[in-house]
């Protein structure tokens, strides 16, 4: 493969380096009130949804419940 080299001079990759554009973005568009209030609702029903389940969950994490409650089958009645 044949390389070519050619000289750089110094002073052009310095200016590379810190080379700073001078075209702005666009600015970002600001999001209607329906869309805020659908990004509040489902956040809030992402919440309500966590704490339901936690809710509905605690009697089973619960130590004292499950070694009161002796389960017995209608099989082993009979015995």
């Amino acid at each position: 493969m044949f390389r070519r080299r050619e000289p750089v001079p110094f002073a052009f990759i310095a200016e590379a380096e810190k080379f700073r554009s001078n075209v702005t973005p666009p600015p970002r568009e600001r999001s209607s009130k329906g869309q805020r209030v659908g990004s509040t609702l489902m956040g809030l029903t992402v919440v309500a949804g966590l704490v339901g389940a936690l809710l509905i969950g605690m009697p089973a994490l619960s130590p004292e419940q499950s070694a009161v409650q002796h389960q017995k089958s209608e099989a082993s009645e009979g015995r």
